[in-house]
């Protein structure tokens, strides 16, 4: 963890510069992504069509990638950014 102190010496809390993604997990509805900073990040599963029609089977084998920038699923040829998924948005798939 670091932490910095300011010109008048006070110390700040640690803030985050990016985020990445440690580890991906489902429910029936939600994809649950946990980050390396502690963080965790849920989204519905309708927002990504090729996700959401998928087995389960399917969903578990997501490969994070970029050393955790992004997250691929090889059997469904889908690609998410974690980026993407902090901003909220429904990325196309492909």
């Amino acid at each position: 963890m670091t932490t910095s102190a300011n010109s008048s010496g006070k110390v700040r809390s640690y803030r985050p510069v990016s985020a990445l993604a440690k580890s991906v997990s489902f429910g029936d509805e939600m994809m649950h992504v946990a980050l390396t900073d502690g963080r965790g990040i849920s989204v519905p599963l309708v927002w990504f069509p090729r996700l959401s029609g998928a087995s389960s089977e399917q969903l578990e084998r997501c490969e994070v990638g970029g050393g955790g920038i992004g997250l691929h699923w090889p059997d469904l040829d889908e690609d998410l950014s974690v980026a993407g998924l902090l901003a909220g948005a429904d990325e196309q798939s492909g």
